[in-house]
């Protein structure tokens, strides 16, 4: 059983892609949100990685790989196909929205938001909303903790920039601090997308040019 494959994209499909591992080519379904993830990055030599769930019956004889960013997206796929006439195959296209965005809808009862998704129909929606409702919370959680952290990740981030930025400009240009903090301020007020210190050191004085 195959449950992690990580190797280099050889090849893109409309619904996958062809992943190299040691000399093998694996073919391995992805949805949406994924192949668009993968397909924005390019054909390079980084490793990707994904998480697997394989896919093998009597009516499906030939194995299918299909692949997940994420432990908790797998478990989500194989939650989310135990509703009743929703299988694997079906299920990976309808995952269009983040899971956290589908577990949301589930718990809410949001009958128009599922039938957004691709394939999913309004009966097929009340069927999963009967099924799922209560079970999927934790997906919810999950989603909400992968935002904070990156918020936190982002907001340290700046603070780190800000503080450089304001140490070079008392210890080494000769301005007070609060001369400097108001530069930095007036800076990213003209100029929110500055992500390093060189960007907001030449907003600063390009201001004063």
């Amino acid at each position: 059983m195959i449950g992690y494959l990580e190797g280099t994209i050889l090849h893109f499909e409309s619904d996958g892609i062809l992943l190299l591992v040691d000399n093998i080519g694996y073919e391995v379904l992805l949805n949406p949100q994924m192949v668009e993830k993968v397909m924005s990055q390019g054909l390079n030599e980084n490793p990707i990685s994904l998480y697997i769930y394989y896919h093998q019956t009597e009516r499906q004889p030939k194995p299918v790989l299909i692949g997940f960013d994420t432990l908790e997206d797998k478990e989500f796929f194989q939650t989310f196909i135990t509703v009743d006439a929703i299988g694997p195959m079906k299920a990976v296209k309808a995952m269009t929205r983040p899971v956290g965005e589908m577990a949301r809808a589930i718990e809410k009862k949001d009958v128009s938001f599922l039938t957004g998704l691709s394939g999913i129909g309004k009966r097929t929606a009340e069927k999963i909303i009967a099924t799922l409702h209560g079970k999927v919370e934790k997906f919810i959680a999950v989603t909400d903790d992968k935002k904070e952290s990156n918020q936190d990740k982002v907001s340290i981030e700046m603070h780190n920039i800000t503080q450089q930025v304001a140490d070079v400009l008392v210890e080494q240009l000769g301005h007070s601090q609060t001369s400097a903090k108001r530069m930095i301020k007036e800076a990213f007020e003209r100029n929110t997308t500055m992500s390093t210190p060189e960007e907001l050191f030449d907003e600063i004085f390009q201001e004063k040019r």
